[in-house]
């Protein structure tokens, strides 16, 4: 009905235009009013052992012209090739190419697959692989026809009556082209009623190209939207002598069903931004959260590496936070109130090291002494009192006084400490000594002598046996 109303208005429009066939202008205006209907159109081309190399060459210049006469374009009509014989090879679907040029240039690389001629197999692979819309066909709420044209020379080797119903039964309008050797009760049984306007023949490929004006006649129809009368504010669609208001990408029809207004492309459901989307007048880019960048896709988002050298203001360590950073120090470092610079720690500061009396800063580290009197333990921490009246450790030439971590010297009796306070001098009395009170004093200084000896050998031995069991207490310590 829709090929019939079709023709019917071109056939008005060449009323209407009676000085049409002397005038050349006039006939030049007839053509741009008359286009042809939006169509989802599949060519499928037989090439089987039968159709010589010069002849499927023919087929090939036929669907050029065909190209030639249809009005080609995503939003108008759009075009698939199939090639068969015992195979089936789709060469480009209908979702492919939208200019003519493309089209025809494709077509121009088609080599025969030279084998048997499996008519049927070809139109269910037409329902199954090419009229879907994940290859190009147009929703059914579209109301675009789908169409097909069959070039065949042969009898099919399948059963094509029961698929060819089918296809029809889908809303496939079948064209049947027979050309020398075709059988035409083959072409009778794939064919859409009316037959008569359904089924074509030649004699030879050689004159196929005559067929390209009947086609042109039977999808033409007068376009609405080349008179100027139509009130679209975007796109007109010419439909079968009336049209339809479309509007252009990132735009939707309004109510009115002639005005346009932009669509949010960024309403949810609609972009595929992974952060932000931004709406530009019909479409959209997209954007990334402060600390993110935009990945090469333009649509997803990486975290930057903030740490990365010149993104920060860190003075010492930077650490990175999932698109953020924070400032850190070394160790023997502290944060400034700023959280970006560092201050040298304070290591012999209260609480900061564990000396027991004395604590040394080095720089960034620190070392452990002890008072005057006391000497570092092995543990390098604690300390001990020092026996400063261990041999060598005093310079006292008699005897020497523990005096609280430090000491004092003294002498024996019968002499007395010289103004160093470390030497002694015998003493001196005007009294006369008896060599017996000689002898006696003599005695009590070798006896004093022996008992310093072993005072101080004794001392000696005690600080031995103290210093074995303070390393035992910490052997123990350790275990």
């Amino acid at each position: 009905m829709r090929r019939q109303l079709g023709i019917l208005c071109c056939c008005l429009a060449l009323l209407l235009l009676p000085a049409a066939r002397g005038s050349p202008a006039r006939r030049a205006a007839a053509d741009a009013t008359c286009k042809n209907l939006p169509l989802d159109l599949v060519f499928i081309i037989d090439s089987s052992r039968s159709v010589r190399t010069e002849e499927f060459e023919k087929v090939k210049i036929f669907l050029s012209k065909m190209i030639d006469t249809l009005d080609v374009g995503e939003r108008a009509t759009r075009v698939a090739v199939m090639n068969y014989a015992s195979t089936v090879k789709v060469e480009f679907p209908l979702r492919t190419y939208f200019d003519k040029a493309s089209m025809k240039e494709a077509i121009s690389h088609i080599e025969p697959l030279s084998a048997g001629t499996m008519t049927g197999l070809a139109i269910q692979t037409a329902m199954d692989e090419v009229f879907t819309e994940e290859m190009g066909t147009r929703p059914a709420n579209f109301n675009i026809p789908k169409v097909v044209i069959i070039v065949t020379d042969g009898r099919p080797q399948d059963q094509v009556q029961d698929v060819a119903a089918s296809a029809q039964a889908a809303g496939i309008e079948i064209y049947a082209v027979g050309v020398d050797r075709a059988d035409m009760q083959s072409l009778r049984m794939m064919a859409s009623e009316p037959l008569d306007e359904h089924v074509f023949y030649v004699e030879t490929y050689g004159v196929i190209e005559k067929l390209t004006s009947k086609f042109r006649e039977t999808f033409c129809a007068v376009n609405m939207c080349t008179l100027g009368t139509h009130d679209c504010e975007q796109v007109c669609v010419s439909s079968g002598g009336s049209y339809v208001c479309d509007c252009y990408e990132g735009y939707t029809l309004n109510p009115d069903k002639r005005t346009c207004s932009a669509v949010d492309m960024c309403a949810p459901g609609r972009h595929e931004c992974d952060q932000v989307c931004v709406s530009n007048n019909g479409s959209y880019s997209c954007e990334c959260y402060e600390g993110y960048t935009l990945n090469p896709d333009k649509k997803t988002c990486s975290a930057m590496d903030m740490c990365a050298p010149g993104k920060h203001d860190c003075g010492q360590v930077c650490l990175s936070n999932d698109g953020s950073y924070s400032c850190d120090c070394y160790e023997g470092y502290t944060l400034n109130a700023d959280r970006k610079t560092c201050s040298a720690v304070d290591m012999c500061a209260p609480g900061r090291h564990d000396c027991e009396q004395v604590c040394v800063r080095d720089d960034l580290f620190y070392t452990c002494d002890c008072y005057q009197g006391y000497t570092l333990n092995p543990d390098k921490k604690t300390c001990s009192r020092t026996d400063v009246c261990a041999p060598g450790m005093h310079e006292c030439e008699h005897v020497c006084v523990h005096n609280d971590g430090s000491y004092t010297c003294d002498c024996y009796e019968g002499f007395t400490l010289n103004p160093d306070e470390k030497t002694c001098s015998r003493a001196t009395t005007s009294s006369l000594v008896t060599t017996e009170e000689t002898c006696k004093c003599e005695a009590i200084a070798a006896l004093q002598d022996s008992v310093t000896s072993h005072l101080e050998a004794l001392s000696t031995k005690l600080d031995e046996v103290s210093q074995k069991l303070q390393a035992y207490q910490e052997r123990q310590q350790v275990v």
